[in-house]
């Protein structure tokens, strides 16, 4: 998905971010983005934490 956008693209998202939010709320957005990234693959790992041993259960049984 992302490998379509390319370098002209991707420079046009951030001048366009820029222009939008400004220098000084680019940060603070992307901190939250970030923030909500790790919670996000915190929570992907522990449902599949949790459904690894219920499928070794039903391979045993």
């Amino acid at each position: 998905m992302l490998s379509n956008i390319g370098i002209p693209g991707l420079i046009i998202v951030l001048v366009l971010a820029l222009i939008i939010f400004g220098p000084s709320k680019l940060p603070e957005i992307g901190r939250a983005f970030g923030t909500t990234l790790k919670e996000f693959k915190k929570s992907t790992r522990e449902l599949v934490s949790d459904e690894q041993p219920e499928e070794k259960k039903k391979e045993l049984l």
